[in-house]
């Protein structure tokens, strides 16, 4: 009779062992096929892989002038499975100048994988970034007493003048988002955070080189892996030539001090921009080195925002530099012609409604609207194309749709492309945009004040200066673009497209006519002392409290080198600030320096402050 248990038995005692068994063999897969863990531990104990960094591209300005360079640094570098149980932690301290706590807190955030996600014991590892020549002597002294710690020879950016920052941008240590995002970087990586440091990152970093050392079972550096067979070199990053004119820049950069704004000016007939000032400012060289975390928490902290290129991200009203954009809407759309006249009573008066503006003879036609700034002419106009012209385009809401495409054509109400980051888009409303606000009940009237550059309307002074080189090039533009030259590879066709607007050909050449009799006898009359011909347009925005002083225009008037916009906050008139601003800067670039009276105008509008620092207007 058989033993049932006993049978039972042998079947359980053979089940363990089977489980066991496959338990072992899963575990030597893990060990010896899935998992790196060994393959590392040798790996570092034979190799050390030391990572060469390329030299980043240089920037110059248009003419070659240097602005941005590199200057050599030290990094150290820790290989924890090396160090630990073997450091004199206090004299490690002592050859670097830094606190236990310090060390521990150094330590600590390394081998924390949700700020290191690259963290293993194994490879090098970032302690301590960008120490100076004088640091590293010293240090490198008594290196040989720590062992798992080595020295990274690396470049750091250095900018040659306190200019530019928001145009040049900087370099920082990379981010957690900074490495998920592109495998290329490792912990302690530096890249580009702002300006075209940022915009052109790939092309100014280069490609890495990498050292494979071999190593006795004592760690010490036998020589070079295969005699170098498996190293590789690394490639430079290009180098970078910006179509800022440094000259230019310096100037725009004294006439602001003191004031809140923006001058941007393009070349119209490339597209390059030539200066773009954003004031307030900052050192670029503030965001180099150590010191770089404090600096920047001090300037986000700053009540007058450096940081913001108010050039691409400042929304402001354009005032009445954006009548030129509106006569060419009119003229193209036939709702006027060249000759026809409208009313100015101190302004635009109908059905109860009033627009202000300043003393002037009238009735006016075109030109001499746009050279006297005449609010009420534009009024009218505007009128008529979306209340009186049913017949031609079915509703007030199909009006208002056209006249926003000729203002989307003319580079509003979105972004324009800049070669830069953080650009804003401005805004230019459209029917659904008014339907939504007033619940379908609205029309000409009730937007009225968007003909004269007030109301929903937002501009960035980029897309003022656009407009005046759309203005210059009689129709088109090219995307503006800060850099020129990117070095062994073509520009990119982005910037060398042109792109035409929905206005004629024709009515240009009456907004030109109406900027050049403002230069002369109008509201640009300051314009009319220099030695080239130029064309300008005022704007005074109205604002909450003091009127924003805005000028567009460019010169010369045929063959156009240069077309600018200036924007100072609470400046008042565009007259006060905005055109002689202008004017230097086109006479700066044309004649290639200023005139002695020019220069003592500079002079006098740099120690002008409007906003911070002095009180004096």
């Amino acid at each position: 009779m058989k033993d049932y248990d006993l049978e039972n038995r042998r079947f359980v005692i053979g089940g363990v062992a089977v489980v066991i068994v496959v338990i072992y063999i899963i575990r030597l897969f893990t060990l010896q096929i899935t998992s790196d863990d060994y393959k590392k531990s040798a790996d570092s104990n034979a190799f050390l892989k030391k990572v060469e960094f390329p030299s980043r591209g240089v920037i110059t300005d248009r003419n070659g002038k240097l602005m941005v360079y590199n200057q050599p640094s030290y990094d150290i570098m820790v290989v924890i499975n090396e160090a630990r149980n073997r450091l004199d932690t206090m004299e490690f301290c002592k050859a670097l100048n830094i606190t236990k706590e310090e060390f521990d807190r150094r330590m600590n955030t390394m081998k924390d994988r949700n700020k290191n996600p690259g963290y293993s014991r194994f490879t090098q590892q970032l302690f301590m970034s960008q120490l100076s020549d004088k640091d590293f002597s010293i240090f490198r002294e008594k290196m040989f007493r720590f062992p798992g710690f080595y020295v990274q020879k690396r470049s750091v950016r250095q900018y040659q003048c306190n200019m530019a920052a928001h145009v040049l941008g900087d370099v920082a240590e990379v981010s957690p988002a900074d490495i998920e995002e592109d495998d290329y970087y490792q912990p302690g990586d530096y890249i580009g955070k702002l300006g075209v440091e940022r915009s052109y990152e790939k092309q100014l970093r280069g490609e890495k080189g990498i050292q494979i050392l071999l190593r006795d079972a004592h760690g010490r550096i036998q020589g070079r892996y295969q005699n170098g067979a498996l190293d590789r070199k690394p490639i430079p990053g290009k180098n970078l030539t910006l179509s800022i004119d440094y000259d230019l820049q310096v100037l725009g950069e004294r006439l602001m001090e003191g004031k809140i704004g923006s001058i941007v000016a393009i070349e119209p007939s490339t597209g390059e921009i030539l200066c773009m000032v954003s004031s307030p400012s900052y050192d670029p060289r503030m965001m180099v080195g150590r010191e770089r975390s404090k600096n920047h928490k001090l300037l986000s902290q700053n009540v007058w925002k450096p940081l913001l290129n108010r050039s691409i991200m400042g929304l402001y009203p354009p005032g009445s530099t954006f009548k030129t954009s509106q006569g060419l809407t009119f003229l193209s759309e036939g709702i006027i012609t060249p000759s026809t006249p409208y009313p100015c009573a101190h302004g635009f008066n109908f059905k109860g409604l009033h627009v202000g503006c300043h003393g002037h003879a009238a009735p006016l036609a075109l030109v001499p609207a746009l050279s006297t700034s005449c609010n009420g002419f534009f009024c009218w106009g505007l009128y008529h194309m979306i209340n009186t012209n049913i017949s031609k385009y079915g509703s007030v809401q199909n009006a208002m749709n056209t006249w926003r495409d000729y203002m989307v054509s003319m580079g509003f109400g979105y972004k324009l492309g800049v070669d830069l980051p953080g650009e804003k888009r401005g805004l230019i409303p459209n029917a659904q945009f008014y339907d939504k606000a007033y619940k379908g009940s609205w029309n000409g009237l009730t937007v009225i004040s968007i003909s004269i550059g007030q109301g929903e309307v937002l501009l960035t002074p980029l897309q003022i200066a656009n407009l005046g080189a759309t203005i210059a090039n009689r129709g088109y533009y090219y995307v503006p673009h800060v850099v020129r030259k990117v070095q062994g590879e073509p520009l990119d066709t982005t910037f060398t497209r042109r792109h035409f607007t929905k206005a004629s050909p024709t009515a240009y050449n009456y907004i030109v006519q109406g900027m050049r009799s403002s230069a002369l006898g109008g509201t640009c009359h300051e314009l009319s002392r220099y030695d080239f011909v130029a064309c300008g347009k005022t704007g005074t925005a109205q604002n909450r409290g003091h009127d924003h002083s805005v000028f567009m225009g460019f010169a010369p008037m045929d063959k156009p080198k240069i077309a600018v916009a200036v924007y100072v906050e609470n400046g008042g008139w565009g007259a006060t600030y905005g055109v002689p601003i202008g004017g230097l800067i086109m006479e700066q670039y044309i004649n290639g320096k200023l005139s002695p009276a020019s220069e003592a105008k500079a002079s006098s509008l740099q120690n002008k402050h409007i906003a911070y620092g002095s009180t004096d207007r």
